[in-house]
């Protein structure tokens, strides 16, 4: 089928399903590797993991959590509720479940759920504790419509919402024992690049967080906690955190929080994990992450998927790395950026990425 004809019928599809919307269960994934009709969207800055980067015990998946932390009430930002040995801590419209298993026992529970979710894994590396999906498409956001249910599925891949996610698992143990367990989302949507509307491009969508609560509680359901009650305790309500700001301090870009280290630590993991960067190592006694960053394209236009895949393709741009520090004084954090030497970073690329984490904190 030519492109024209595919973006009509993608047209058509997205008119007949202006009325869908997801909601609750409505959840059927199918991930780009299981079949050879689903576009995948280029990665824009994924980049492989380096097997180097093993977890040495304390320093880079130890989320230092104090001794009989889990027992002291929450404070007034974050909510938790156990169910067994299985928890969900809440801190806005972040979530995370903590699980009193070591994390060697947790990864092969995790990884069958991906599966049976229907995603393949595009990363699965226990020595950092980091399993990552491919791209995948929401079939249920597909609509049931007369003209898909009279052709059936003879002609179903010919349908498709024009959007793609993956999900980021990420395994911290904590000095109690247990295990905590973040969940992030990435999505791309599929745009006309021009006013004839004849080609498309993948462009990134907002992370939502409220996927990220529902596999989180399906994974609740997946680790021993009944639906009734993974459901209830998901869909409770917390309290906003504080707001994230953009400052700058000795000419150097940062970024405020009113809260303490222990939160501020977490929203900024779960930050940079929602935004892609590739996060190498993380060292918590000294407040930072080690990254890779690879800066946008000044044009701002990426080639479609066929356009990567059959025309000439430029240099890529190698990743800088930097260190993303977070420095916390009583209820007041600061994060900033270090270049890999250690040095305070002041390059336009320190601000990009202070604003990308900043956008992502609000």
């Amino acid at each position: 089928m030519n492109q024209t004809a595919r973006l009509g019928l993608l047209g058509l599809t997205i008119a007949l399903s202006a009325c869908s919307v997801l909601e609750g269960e409505k959840i059927d994934y199918k991930s780009a590797t299981k079949g050879s009709t689903l576009e995948v969207p280029p990665d824009l800055s994924q980049l492989s993991r380096e097997t180097r980067y093993a977890v040495p015990g304390g320093v880079v998946s130890a989320n230092a959590l104090q001794a009989g932390q889990a027992a002291q009430p929450a404070g007034p930002q974050t909510a938790l509720a156990k169910m067994g040995d299985v928890r969900i801590e809440r801190n806005g419209n972040q979530r995370w479940l903590v699980v009193s298993r070591p994390a060697d026992k947790l990864w092969e529970p995790v990884r069958e759920f991906w599966l049976e979710n229907g995603f393949t894994l595009a990363l699965d590396q226990s020595n950092i504790g980091i399993m990552e999906t491919d791209w995948a498409e929401n079939r249920a956001k597909i609509p049931q419509d007369i003209i898909r249910s009279t052709l059936g599925k003879v002609l179903d891949s010919l349908y498709s919402t024009g959007e793609r996610d993956k999900f980021r698992t990420r395994m911290e143990r904590a000095s109690d024992g247990s295990t905590e367990i973040y969940v992030s989302h990435r999505g791309m949507i599929e745009v006309f690049n021009s006013s004839t509307k004849d080609s498309t491009v993948w462009q990134p969508r907002p992370a939502d967080p409220e996927l990220e609560t529902e596999f989180l509680r399906r994974m609740m359901v997946k680790l021993g906690v009944s639906q009734e009650q993974a459901k209830a305790v998901a869909s409770a309500s917390a309290q906003r955190p504080p707001a994230a700001r953009v400052a700058t301090v000795g000419n150097v870009p940062v970024v405020q929080i009113d809260e303490g280290f222990d939160r501020a630590w977490r929203r900024v993991g779960l930050a940079l994990d929602r935004t892609g960067f590739t996060v190498e190592d993380r060292d918590r006694s000294q407040g930072m992450y080690f990254v890779r960053y690879v800066a946008p394209k000044d044009d701002k236009k990426e080639p479609g998927f066929l356009g990567k895949l059959f025309g000439s393709s430029e240099k890529a741009v190698p990743p800088l790395k930097y260190r993303i520090v977070v420095r916390s004084q009583g209820e007041a954090t600061t994060v900033s950026v270090l270049n890999a030497a250690g040095a305070p970073e002041t390059s336009a690329n320190a601000s990009s990425i202070v604003r990308v984490l900043a956008e992502d904190l609000k």
